[in-house]
C-alpha cells in the first residue's frame, strides 16, 4: 500500500480552514483548497455531488490522491424545533452532514483504487454530545457527522484510510459574527471555559494537523474546547424559570 503526499482542506478559505491551510503551508506541505468564497485552488460547493466530482476530479489531476483531507465546510444555525423550516432543516443538514460525506466517499473511492493509505478529518462540534438550547438543528447536523465518522473509520481501515473528527467548542470565526467576546452570552462561554478563554482558529489548526499523525487512532472524536464540555449542560431550576420555561415536577 503506497502513502500518499499533500493535503487537502475542504472550506480553507476563511475561519478554521484557513488557519489549517496556513499551519500546512508554514511547514511546507502542499496543500489545495476547495472552497465556493474567497479565491479557492477548487471551487466546490459540498452541498453539490456533482460539484464534488469535479473537485475531486481536478485535484487527483494537480496532486493525486492527497495523503491528508480536512472538512471544514459548514453552516451555524440558530433557531428552535417547534419554529423550525423544513427548508433550513434540509439546508443545514445538507452542508453539514451530507457534504461531508460526499467527499470523504469520493476521496475514499480514489485512495482505494490507487491503494493510497490516508487520513481524514471532518470538523464536528461539541455541540454533536451538548444540549444548546434554539440550535437544535445545528446540534443534530454535528451529530450525525460525528456517527458517520465512527463507521467510515469501521468500514474504511481496512484499505488503510483512517477517519477522525475535530469538535471545537466556540470558536472565534466569521461565524460568529460581530457578536462582543467580552460580555453577553460569549462572556458567559468564557467565563464557564476552565482554560479562561474562547478558541481560537490556530487552536483547531493544532489539534488538526496534530491528529493526522496519530497513526494508531481512528474513529475518534477529539474536543477542542478549552475544557468548555466539561461544564455541566444541566440548566438550573432558577434559569428554567427566569427563561419563561415550565418546570413540573412528578408528584
Amino acid at each position: 500500500m503506497s502513502v500518499a503526499n499533500g493535503a487537502v482542506v475542504v472550506g480553507g478559505s476563511s475561519g478554521i480552514g484557513a488557519a489549517i491551510v496556513e499551519s500546512y503551508r508554514k511547514q511546507g506541505t502542499q496543500v489545495l483548497v476547495w472552497d465556493i468564497a474567497g479565491e479557492p485552488d477548487v471551487a466546490c460547493d459540498v452541498a453539490d455531488p456533482a460539484a464534488v466530482d469535479r473537485a475531486l476530479a481536478t485535484t487527483l489531476d494537480l496532486m493525486g490522491v492527497p495523503g491528508q483531507l480536512t472538512v471544514t465546510a459548514g453552516v451555524g444555525h440558530v433557531g428552535l424545533l417547534l419554529e423550525e423550516s423544513v427548508e433550513d432543516w434540509d439546508r443545514v443538514m445538507t452542508i453539514n452532514t451530507r457534504g461531508p460525506w460526499l467527499v470523504m466517499r469520493a476521496m475514499a473511492k480514489a485512495a482505494i483504487e490507487s491503494s493510497a493509505s490516508c487520513s481524514f478529518i471532518a470538523t464536528s462540534s461539541v455541540s454533536a454530545h451538548l444540549v444548546d438550547r434554539s440550535m437544535g438543528t445545528y446540534c443534530a447536523s454535528k451529530a450525525a457527522l460525528s456517527m458517520l465518522v465512527k463507521v467510515a473509520a469501521c468500514e474504511w481501515a481496512p484499505h488503510g484510510i483512517r477517519v477522525n473528527a475535530v469538535g471545537p467548542g466556540v470558536t472565534q470565526t466569521p461565524m460568529l459574527g460581530n457578536a462582543p467576546t467580552g460580555s453577553g452570552w460569549l462572556g458567559s462561554v468564557q467565563d464557564r471555559t476552565p482554560l479562561g478563554r474562547l478558541g481560537f482558529a490556530d487552536d483547531i489548526a493544532q489539534a488538526v494537523l496534530a491528529l493526522h499523525e496519530l497513526e494508531w487512532v481512528t474513529g475518534q472524536v477529539l474536543d477542542v474546547d478549552g475544557g468548555l464540555s466539561l461544564h455541566s449542560p444541566i440548566d438550573a431550576y432558577g434559569e428554567n424559570l427566569r427563561l419563561g420555561f415550565t418546570v413540573t415536577q412528578d408528584q
